[in-house]
């Protein structure tokens, strides 16, 4: 690791988080996990049971992230396999990666092309935008609440679409060492970036941090223009964008000292 950069906090869910620290300490990166969003398990539990029941009736089943993917899959009845008519759809390669890993095959997984300017819903829609959708019944396998958008381009092209909620996001209890992160990163703010992945997990920052913070000479990679958007709406003194991949993340981590 470079002792000149400053340390990364990269705040993703702890599962996420942690496989993204190990990459970025393989880039030369001072990585640690600071999680801003805990998961658990949603209050729909029986809707999931009947999701997978009805698997086979579904053109397609929309993934919003990997926790959508791990929620999901944990319901799968012993046995089941995944129907070859049905497509898994998500917007980024870390969710696409964990459908493979769970037994889709690789060539019923759409998500945006490896060198989109995104990975959103925007970017999936110009995937699944040639196919005919009239009629097509599409779940959409979310936490609680979310965008609205691809639904909306779906139906206006005949889908059916629903949605069921595979887990929650709540405001994290940090442990010690967490809440020493925070403190130390809140007292040095030019010896850290923050690694924002959510709009939602910069509300939380916020509202784990004391009142008033002072947020002018904090500094942040954010993965898509609408967070960067809410972390200067909070005050961050400087932000940039990088998609969400290791070597971009990491490059402009380095950018930022």
């Amino acid at each position: 690791m470079n002792p000149g950069l400053a340390r990364l906090l990269v705040t993703r869910p702890a599962a996420q988080a942690d496989e993204w620290v190990a990459g970025l300490k393989a880039e030369g990166l001072d990585a640690v996990a600071l999680p801003l969003i805990a998961i658990s398990a949603g209050s729909k539990q029986a809707a999931l049971d009947q999701a997978w029941r009805d698997l086979a009736l579904s053109r397609m089943l929309v993934f919003v992230s990997p926790n959508a993917v791990q929620q999901f899959f944990a319901h799968r009845p012993e046995g089941q396999v995944w129907p070859a008519q049905t497509l898994a759809a998500t917007v980024g390669p870390g969710s696409a990666r964990a459908l493979r890993e769970a037994g889709v095959p690789a060539e019923l997984v759409r998500e945006p092309a490896a060198d989109a300017p995104s990975f959103d819903s925007e970017a999936l829609w110009q995937v699944l935008s040639p196919l005919d959708w009239q009629g097509a019944r599409v779940l959409l396998v979310r936490g609680d609440g979310g965008r609205e958008w691809l639904g909306e381009r779906l139906r206006e092209r005949g889908a059916v679409v629903e949605a069921v909620q595979s887990y929650s996001r709540v405001l994290p209890v940090l442990d010690a060492g967490q809440q020493r992160l925070l403190d130390e990163a809140l007292a040095a703010p030019l010896a850290h970036v923050w690694l924002l992945s959510s709009a939602e997990a910069i509300g939380n920052l916020a509202a784990l941090a004391p009142p008033g913070a002072d947020w002018s000479q904090a500094r942040a990679v954010a993965t898509h223009e609408r967070i960067a958007e809410a972390a200067g709406a909070q005050g961050f003194g400087r932000v940039v964008l990088a998609l969400p991949k290791l070597h971009e993340v990491a490059a402009a981590a380095r950018a930022l000292g």
